[in-house]
């Protein structure tokens, strides 16, 4: 069995960002690391958050600092991955790609402890970086610059120091005096000798300060000093002529700044009123905003909460260090302060945030300061405050981030005609179920009733200069609407046009007059307003039109076509030709005008009898026969679409111009071929089933290019997006005819009409695969099943750590009474309960902002609740009680039907993970649908004395895994009973399948075990097992013999049990149990053999098998915890494995991934590679240069355009 991965949602989750001028000039972008995923944002005018460039390294991003050379003009951006080397990158504006200025080798590959690349500073004025490993290694490199201005890179300088951990490093602002490195450091080589732990529990963290001299080409330490040992992290403060330089060491409970012959400023952060008195206070992340008179810090712990740093400084140091409360957003992996007034957020969970300042933090607000601390007993004495709504900061954008996906399955609930993927996301109070649909997201302008049914819609501007459409014309059966496009939309009875009869087609024609081409003849209305009429000839009438602005041609019934040209002295429409076609034609277009010409070539003509001619529109061979291509149907609908010749630029990708024929077909196929621009002959042929309608094809503008829209059963969009031609569906009801349109509120939007209703709309965020709806849920959720029946979802949510929702909504009336006297609050107690004059009218501390309030780490709250996905509507939640939680559920129907199907829930109660684990009990219990299974009813619930992580229906029986033991269950009145068990799994079990009397079995630590339940003797025993452990994270049954899983190491593999050996089981009378008993390498007596390996290089967490397109191949789809959705696609003919592995293997050498991991070790990092290619790096085929595509193209004796054509229809059978 041979696989294509394929990664159809790139990961949403961020794991570091930084901000610079990476394209030089003032524009400020946001370079992030989504795992090993480098993308490019920047915010547009209006504050939204756009992609410009994303490119997969094939590589794990640990680090990302970015740096400018002294009086440069943009930043680089340096890159510390797992490929043991430090790669340095300038993005190239031109070509919209990443370019690697260097690429040093100093280590191993792999995210190794001693190996460097976990940890990067950079000296303030771009001198030096420095790249540190988790233990032992640190290495500097000298950035200059040679005479012809390029970036120059030295040899390493070692920084070593062996037996110590490093926990953060910076690099200090010192000026120009030689560069400095700080570094939090624990010495654990006294604690490695002392097996008694006294010198380990001794052990003290300094803060270590490393110079570079640029003299002598050297780095030694230059000064240590102890530091608190709750220190997690170092912030740079600015010197020089701009401050006190130093650094702020950020520890458990402090900010301390310090600096080398200084004494140490220290001042508490304040904590939340409600925090438990065991839980400290960390910070997770930090901004530096630097202005020429003022610089501030803004630090954000794990709580949420932002608090801004300012230092008092004169000339004898640093006299007071303050933290003033600023805000709260959810917890962020990375924040960034853009100079322009913009502050990105990339949350560690849930939907990343743009936010605007209104306000620098400068009216008082709770602060605590180092002139205030006070020392008591007990240690320091603490602030406290209590969290608000924003006050400094307003939301203007969020990405949305399906980081981490949980579970995810994949139904047909809402009878539409893809599946939809139920994906349950987020932690905590932020945890969502999302429901993803494969297309693009629309966001609906305008929908208006018409007084009929209209059948066409068109837009016309009023001169070809104008930046904005002029008129929308609505035709219907037996008139024609003209609506003005101002201020407002109305009708207008003074345009020239015809109103009573229907139309064909409106158009400007020329520079400045509008065509309305009618059933008895066309209509030329001049700019002055004249009108010029020509009528049909005898009682023949006008069913086809084709035209481009300055070439007409109309299709009169019985075949005979009629070519106008616009005559440019005297601006009006000329016959120029007529020719007979043999029968009635079906559809006509004629191609774009090439920039500089005065007419176009080609004239496509779709007949009735399955074919589409091109005819030649030049006054020499005029209405020629260039040539034919027969298709499968008759031609509905004819477009032609013009690529402009691009070199890199905006779409990332070097293509010469082309003109692309696109036609739809009445059996719903969308045919597409390449129009040679000299001869006009057809090559290059693709078609795609669309849907039961035939396609009508329409061209509208997206991002200011020429894009395809198709009507079929729904909506769909053909577009270059980084230099692959998209055809992706719209999220959108059926719609029946279409036209761009252009005004000043909507720059770029469509009209289209459908039943009806007029409506207008834009196509946001192209390039993305899915659209997201999602509905909030309350904790984070751990498992879900379906019920197909009913379509109700049931998800079990837990959360450790926090406070039911009875004793939350106690403490928040305490909280509103205190902030009703006034203290730190704003007045009364009713505005704050109606959210005061906040346009949302949220709830001032809603949860999902500010998180839960936090309870000792033993405390467990959990629920089970009862979704309608199509309502979003929750129809029951039990909370369940005294410290429970929800580990596992699955659906069963047991052998008496009394009760039907019933849900059972595996729950643990007052589980603890440290110091060791333990709890109290387990139970399993069992639920009843009631109320047309819209709500639960408790029948029962049995004690058990583990974990139950996973449970399963097996013959009308249930199937538990409790810790090490496999258990079936039957039901009881009062409880389950116990019918027979197999205790001899090596761990933990955390997943069971069954299919006909085999069960599969998952072992946390030990992959699969295949099993057997012999009713007549009722034992289970296991007939076979994997050699090789893995840590099992997912898994999915995928044939009678076959097993997926997933492990936490991020690989994905399969195994089989081999056919011999399956048969001679299913012939044994013993079922293999006299083989069983004497078993083979600790274990079972036959072993599975893995028959696919690949590493995805991201924790799997869900595996499902489905077909997401009608008619589409089947495949394996898995969701990872950084929000990615992939699929693994079976090869059906052994010629496309051939192909395409030539073609991985051709792309491994001539463009090896981009921070300098090799592409086959990077996919084998924990086992071989097998029997999968790598479908997202031959996707990166369109976005090399031309010559480098015709080399490859040529060693795989095709042109470039078939290995293209290659790609699309793989990837389209998957999606």
């Amino acid at each position: 069995m041979y696989l294509y991965n394929l990664t159809l949602q790139q990961a949403t989750g961020i794991v570091s960002a930084i901000n610079g001028n990476f394209s030089g000039g003032k524009i400020q972008e946001i370079v992030v690391a989504r795992g090993k995923i480098l993308s490019l944002l920047r915010p547009d005018d209006l504050g939204k958050l756009q992609t410009l460039h994303s490119v997969d390294i094939f590589g794990c991003i640990r680090s990302l600092a970015q740096f400018r050379l002294t009086g440069g003009q943009k930043d680089y951006v340096v890159v510390g991955s797992d490929s043991g080397r430090i790669v340095i990158l300038e993005y190239n504006k031109e070509k919209n790609i990443f370019d690697k200025v260097h690429q040093e080798t100093f280590g191993k590959s792999g995210c190794r402890r001693i190996v460097p690349g976990q940890y990067l500073a950079i000296d303030p004025k771009g001198r030096a970086v420095m790249i540190g490993a988790c233990e032992k290694q640190k290495l500097v490199y000298v950035l200059n610059r040679d005479t012809a201005a390029r970036l120059t890179i030295s040899s390493p300088l070692e920084a070593h120091k062996s037996h110590t951990i490093v926990y953060s490093i910076c690099g200090v602002d010192c000026g120009f005096d030689n560069p400095i490195f700080a570094a939090i450091e624990l010495d654990y080589s006294e604690a490695d000798q002392d097996s008694t732990g006294h010198a380990a529990g001794e052990a003290q963290k300094h803060l270590t300060f490393y110079e570079l001299d640029l003299g002598l080409n050297h780095v030694s330490r230059k000064w240590s000093e102890q530091v608190d040992n709750g220190a997690n992290m170092l912030v740079t403060v600015p010197g020089g002529g701009d401050g006190p330089s130093g650094v702020l060491v950020c520890a458990e409970n402090f900010v301390i700044y310090k600096n080398q012959g200084h004494p140490e400023v220290r001042a508490v952060i304040p904590r939340r009123a409600d925090l438990p008195a065991e839980r400290g206070v960390l910070i997770v992340s930090a901004a530096t905003h630097k202005q020429k008179s003022m610089f501030f810090f803004l630090l954000q712990t794990e709580y949420g909460d932002i608090f801004k740093v300012t230092l008092e400084h004169g000339n004898d140091g640093v006299t007071e260090l303050r933290i003033k409360y600023f805000d709260t957003i959810p917890v962020t992996a990375s924040m960034c302060v853009l100079k322009t007034g913009f502050l990105f957020a990339a949350s560690e969970f849930g939907n990343h945030a743009l936010y605007q300042f209104q306000a620098i933090g400068n009216e008082p607000d709770v602060e605590s300061s180092s002139s205030t601390l006070m020392e008591t007993e007990e240690g320091f004495q603490p602030v406290f405050f209590q969290p608000r709504g924003l006050k400094n900061l307003v939301r203007i954008d969020q990405a949305e981030s399906l980081m981490p996906i949980m579970d995810m399955k994949i139904a047909n609930l809402f009878e539409e005609e893809t599946p939809q993927i139920f994906s349950l996301c987020g932690r905590g109070p932020r945890s969502s179920l999302r429901i993803l649909r494969p297309g693009l997201a629309i966001s609906e302008m305008a929908v208006s009733q018409l007084p009929g049914v209209p059948s066409a819609v068109w837009t016309v501007k009023k001169n070809v200069n104008d930046a904005f459409d002029a008129y929308i014309v609505v035709s219907f059966a037996n008139a024609t609407l003209v609506l003005s496009i101002g201020e407002t939309v109305e009708e207008v009875s003074d345009s020239g046009f015809l109103d009573t009869t229907p139309s064909l087609a409106v158009s400007l024609i020329g520079d400045d007059s509008l065509m309305q081409i009618h059933p008895n003849g066309i209509r030329h209305i001049r700019e002055d307003g004249r009108i010029n009429e020509w009528r049909t000839p005898g009682k023949r009438t006008i069913v086809k039109v084709g035209s481009n602005g300055l070439q007409v041609v109309i299709a009169l019934s019985g075949g005979e076509l009629i070519y106008f040209e616009v005559d440019m002295t005297v601006q009006s429409l000329m016959e120029v030709e007529k020719h007979e076609m043999s029968g009635d034609v079906a559809c006509l277009d004629i191609a774009p005008v090439p920039e500089g010409r005065q007419r176009s070539r080609f004239l496509a003509v779709g007949s009735y009898d399955n074919t589409i001619r091109i005819l030649s529109l030049d006054p020499d061979d005029c209405m020629q026969i260039l040539s034919v291509q027969s298709v499968s149907s008759p031609p509905e609908s004819l477009l032609f679409l013009e690529v402009k010749a691009s070199v890199g630029g905006e779409d990332g990708a070097d293509h010469p111009a082309s003109l692309f024929l696109n036609a739809g077909l009445q059996n719903g196929v969308l045919f597409r071929t390449v129009v040679d621009m000299v001869t006009g002959q057809l090559s290059d042929s693709r078609s795609r089933f669309l849907g039961l309608r035939a396609p009508k094809l329409f061209s509208v503008k997206v991002r200011g290019r020429p894009a395809m829209l198709c009507l079929s059963s729904r909506p769909w969009l053909g577009y270059i997006h980084q230099g692959h031609f998209l055809l992706t569906p719209l999220s959108y009801e059926t719609l029946e005819f279409a036209a761009s349109f252009s005004s000043d509120q909507c720059a770029e939007g469509v009209v289209a009409v459908a039943g009806d209703a007029l409506r207008v709309f834009t196509i946001e965020r192209l390039g993305e695969t899915f659209n997201e709806t999602a509905i909030p849920l309350r904790y984070t959720p751990r498992r879900f099943v379906l019920q197909p029946k009913r379509r109700l979802l049931v998800i079990i949510e837990s959360d450790q750590g926090s406070y039911t929702a009875e004793e939350r909504e106690a403490a928040r009336k305490e909280c509103f009474e205190a902030a009703g006297m006034g203290e730190n609050g704003n007045g009364n107690v009713d505005q704050m309960e109606n959210g005061g004059d906040d346009e949302d009218k949220e709830d001032p501390l809603s949860d999902e902002h500010y998180g839960y309030p936090k309870a000792e780490s033993n405390k467990w709250v959990s629920c089970i609740r009862v979704l309608d996905p199509r309502t979003a509507a929750t129809t029951c939640l039990l909370e369940l009680q005294d410290n429970e939680a929800a580990f596992s559920v699955c659906t069963v129907n047991f052998h008496d039907k009394e009760y039907g199907t019933l849900l059972v829930v595996g729950t643990a109660k007052g589980l603890q993970f440290w110091p060791k684990r333990n709890l109290v009990a387990g139970f399993i219990h069992i639920y009843k649908f009631i109320e047309d299974g819209r709500s639960l009813e408790l029948l029962h619930k049995t004690q058990v004395e583990g974990v139950p992580l996973a449970l399963c229906q097996f013959q009308g029986r249930l199937l538990a895994g409790i810790g090490s033991v496999l258990r079936l269950y039957d039901l009881g009145k009062k409880r389950l009973l116990r019918k027979c068990e197999n205790k001899l799994f090596p761990n933990t079990i955390v997943s069971i399948h069954t299919y006909r009397d085999r069960i599969y079995v998952g072992d946390i630590q030990e992959s699969f075990h295949f099993c057997k339940y012999r009713r007549d003797e009722n034992q289970l025993y296991i007939f076979a097992d994997d050699v090789v452990p893995r840590w099992l994270t997912a898994s999915y049954h995928i044939d009678f013999d076959t097993m997926a899983g997933a492990d936490k190491f991020g690989n994905v593999y399969f195994v089989r049990l081999a056919q011999d050996v399956s048969d001679e089981i299913e012939e044994d009378p013993t079922g293999g149990k006299i083989k069983w008993e004497q078993g083979r390498l600790n274990g079972a007596p036959n072993k599975v053999e893995e028959i696919v390996q690949f590493h995805v290089g991201d924790v799997v967490t869900c595996l499902q098998k489905a077909s997401l397109i009608p008619g589409g191949g089947e495949c394996v789809l898995y969701g990872t915890v950084m929000g990615s959705l992939g699929a693994l696609l079976p090869f059906t003919s052994r010629d496309d494995v051939d192909f395409f592995s030539h073609l991985e293997m051709h792309m491994r050498q001539e463009h090896p991934p981009l921070c300098g991991r090799d592409h086959i070790a990077y996919r084998s990092a924990y086992f071989p590679v097998k029997d999968v290619i790598d479908g997202d790096l031959c996707e990166q085929f369109p976005t090399l240069p031309l010559d480098l595509q015709r080399k490859i193209a040529d060693e795989l004796d095709r042109t470039p355009g078939e290995i293209l054509k290659k790609l699309e229809e793989v990837r389209n059978k998957i999606i």
